[in-house]
């Protein structure tokens, strides 16, 4: 389960999603959750995840691995979605014992929720896959940069963001090693209860965060020692430029709006 997680991870290449500037890809990631949750019946919805597939198939990321990304997150999806089924009494009842029913609100509900958050993380995770780190940082750096009228300096919180997401991955493969290691010495971490699970994570935290401080010390030693100094008077290897890929982005992103205003419109909601 560990090695399935693959936030923050990169993955080059030269598809028409890699080519766009990485302040439209924050831009329009931020745009397309807003829209996400504009959604109010299955129409519409469908009209995102199938808009979602095409964006996986553009970026040319193997769906495989996409899909292997929701493998982390399928417990959070599947109790989301087991609430809403007993939660929600809308609708007629397909089944019932005592206080306990489900109706079929729940169901159309739990469903919506279920592919709701499958878009989430579909569209989310683009942002990380076709990004590099310092594109992602550079993008973040300049979309801050009216914070500085309030003497907040926009390249620190973008580098603290970028370092973060950068480490997720480090520290995944850290944690499995470590996990490896304890079993090999016979650690026993997937029987007994809850308790008892949990005590067997405190020889995995403690390696994990001993670690993570001596990460963090050895990188801002290398940064100190390359004379690292902020953002103030840097260069930039690569210009970031807006081309005519990110017009059209923005286009089919201002259709996609539109499409689900419509949607809403003429179609009764689920919610």
């Amino acid at each position: 389960m560990i090695k399935d997680i693959t936030i923050g991870q990169y993955f080059p290449g030269k598809s028409f999603i890699h080519r766009l500037d990485a302040r439209t890809k924050l831009i329009l990631v931020l745009a397309l959750l807003v829209i996400i949750f504009l959604c109010q019946n299955f129409f519409s919805l469908a009209l995102i995840f199938v808009f979602s597939l095409f964006c996986v198939l553009l970026s040319r990321i193997p769906l495989k691995t996409m899909m292997k990304g929701l493998k982390a997150i399928v417990f959070v999806v599947i109790l989301t979605a087991i609430l809403q089924i007993f939660y929600n009494e809308s609708g007629d009842i397909l089944w019932q014992w005592r206080a306990v029913k489900i109706t079929t609100g729940g169901v159309s509900m739990a469903i919506f929720i279920a592919v709701r958050i499958v878009c989430l993380i579909f569209i989310s995770s683009l942002l990380t896959y076709t990004t590099s780190p310092t594109l992602l940082t550079d993008g973040i750096e300049r979309l801050l940069k009216p914070l500085r009228l309030i003497h907040i300096e926009p390249h620190t919180l973008a580098m603290m963001m970028t370092i973060a997401l950068r480490f997720i991955p480090t520290l995944i493969e850290e944690v499995d090693h470590i996990m490896s290691a304890q079993k090999a010495r016979g650690a026993d971490m997937e029987t007994g209860n809850v308790i008892k699970r949990a005590k067997a994570l405190i020889p995995i935290l403690i390696p994990l965060f001993v670690n993570s401080f001596r990460r963090a010390y050895d990188l801002a030693y290398a940064m100190e020692c390359r004379c690292y100094r902020g953002g103030d008077g840097r260069t930039r290897m690569r210009v970031m430029k807006f081309s005519w890929r990110d017009g059209v982005a923005f286009v089919i992103s201002a259709a996609l709006l539109a499409g689900v205003i419509l949607l809403n419109h003429f179609f009764e909601a689920v919610l």
